[in-house]
This record gives C-alpha cells, sequence and structure tokens, in this order.
C-alpha cells in the first residue's frame, strides 16, 4: 500500500508538470525540448556544477554534455560563469528565463504543500519533514544533491 500511494503522488507532481508544459507547447511559450528539460532539471538540482561535473552526473560524455550546454546557452536558460578560483573552470548558472519556465511545477508542489499544512497537524507534518529528509539523504545515495539551506 505505501509503495502504491507513494507512486500515486510521484505519478501526479510529474503528469502535472507535463500537464502545464504540454499547454505551454500549444500557446507556443515552450522552447525546450524533453531531453533539454531533464538537462536543465539536473542543472538546476545540482547548484552551479561545471560542465564536467553535469556529464559525469548524466554519465555522458564531456562532448556530449558541452554540446548540451551550449544550446541551453543560446536558448538563454543557462550561462556560464567563469570560477574566480580557476580561471580555466566556468560553472553553469540557470537564468530567470528557467526559473520562470521551471516555477511551473515548484508553484504546484508549494500549493500541495500549502495543503498538506492545512489539512494535517503540525505534529504530522513535522514527521513527514523528517521522513523525506530521511528518505532524501540516507535511502537515495545513488542521487546525491549539494546540501541546500532551509528556504
Amino acid at each position: 500500500m505505501l509503495h502504491q500511494a507513494f507512486n500515486e503522488v510521484y505519478t501526479k507532481f510529474k503528469l502535472h508538470f507535463y500537464q502545464e508544459i504540454f499547454r505551454r507547447f500549444q500557446d507556443r511559450e515552450a522552447s525546450l525540448t524533453t531531453v533539454e528539460t531533464f538537462c536543465m532539471e539536473s542543472i538546476m538540482a545540482l547548484g552551479r556544477p561545471t560542465v564536467n561535473e553535469f556529464a559525469t552526473f548524466m554519465c555522458i560524455s564531456p562532448p556530449n554534455a558541452a554540446y548540451k550546454v551550449n544550446s541551453l546557452v543560446k536558448k538563454g536558460y543557462i550561462r556560464k560563469v567563469q570560477s574566480p578560483s580557476d580561471r580555466r573552470e566556468f560553472h553553469l548558472e540557470v537564468t530567470q528565463k528557467y526559473i520562470d519556465y521551471y516555477n511551473i511545477s515548484s508553484n504546484y508542489m508549494s500549493e500541495v504543500m500549502d495543503r498538506i499544512m492545512a489539512r494535517f497537524s503540525p505534529e504530522d507534518c513535522g514527521k513527514l519533514e523528517e521522513i523525506l529528509t530521511v528518505v532524501s539523504r540516507e535511502l537515495m545515495p545513488e542521487v546525491p544533491l549539494p546540501e541546500r539551506t532551509e528556504e
């Protein structure tokens, strides 16, 4: 039952995102391909990776990663920022254009979180936060993310 419930929630988040993306395609607002969307979500989650860090995480060759990055730079979704400590190294930063695009899913997530906090007690919300934190930090070691400060 837990497996089914978790899968249902995860699927609903994905499907909502896809609905919004396709709505934007109909309105001709979207300019990212499916693969580019996956790349952008990964770059955003990695928090300013280098091209090589991105390539390693995605398990693709550095030239393939560079090609994808250059396409995203041309479309205005990321920029390369030179490292002040190693001038040969560039970090990938998402632009406001992508943040606006990304907000399609994060706005819905915030809406659902508001509903959770209204529906459940602070104790239940605290327990859910504890469980999700353990799942992320301990039970999903294959997907390391940079530590985030509280938002």
